[in-house]
């Protein structure tokens, strides 16, 4: 499935190839205030991924308190099992500070969040630091920072972020292929007809949030599945 002159190294393909984004804003609106109900639907949905062979997950929480999004991380660790001690590898956005506390495994910043230097010292020993990227010259840069993997996106037009950048296209996977031994993670609009299109392009995963969360008449389990069966 992989294009010739593709760089991925040796390492990218245990890096894993479908990268789900859970969206608290997305999932979690019109629920009720009740706690007990969010944190009741965040475990089942992380279980269900889990069982469906999910093996990393990003919550993005960019609107509740850091209290909030403790407890919600709490609840989905709880759901994924111990650190270190299940396949699920979990990736809390941007809130470095937290990952520690929530014993996570690792975080993931933007251009305009915490500096990933910082984040890396903020975070334990041996979790994951990830950066987004939306063009060559930041792609660049992130190849000489501390990071474990490099995003890339919006590789289609989306509506899962507010603050959208110029799409880069399948051209923009292939160029920041070639810019990077790193795993580079796609993002951006990655639907189940276009996955196999941007993994051939040269991306080492596919980041997905709306096509697995928010499909139409599917489960985000029998999402994930549907989309996992791209790399068989």
């Amino acid at each position: 499935m992989t294009e010739p002159g593709h760089k991925r190294s040796g390492d990218n393909h245990r890096f894993p190839a479908l990268y789900p984004i859970l969206d608290a804003e997305l999932v979690l609106r019109g629920l009720s205030a009740d706690p007990r109900e969010r944190r009741s639907i965040l475990r089942r949905i992380v279980r269900e991924l889990a069982a469906a062979g999910v093996e990393i997950l990003q919550y993005r929480n960019k609107l509740d308190e850091d209290a909030v999004v403790a407890a919600d991380a709490r609840a989905i660790r709880e759901a994924a099992g111990p650190a270190g001690l299940t396949p699920m590898r979990l990736i809390l956005n941007d809130r470095a500070a937290l990952v520690p506390e929530v014993e996570w495994d690792g975080v993931h910043v933007g251009q305009e969040d915490l500096p990933p230097r910082q984040a890396r010292l903020l975070v334990r020993e041996n979790a994951l630091v990830g950066l987004s990227t939306h063009n060559e010259e930041q792609l660049i840069a992130a190849n000489t920072e501390p990071v474990d993997y490099i995003a890339i996106g919006p590789v289609f037009a989306t509506a899962s972020k507010r603050d959208t950048f110029p799409v880069i296209g399948l051209d923009g996977v292939r160029r920041a292929r070639a810019l990077t031994e790193k795993p580079l993670v796609a993002i951006g609009g990655i639907t189940l007809e276009t996955g196999s299109s941007v993994y051939a392009a040269g991306a080492d995963s596919l980041a997905v949030i709306a096509a697995i969360f928010a499909a139409p008449g599917r489960s985000p389990a029998q999402s994930a599945k549907d989309f996992l069966e791209i790399f068989i």
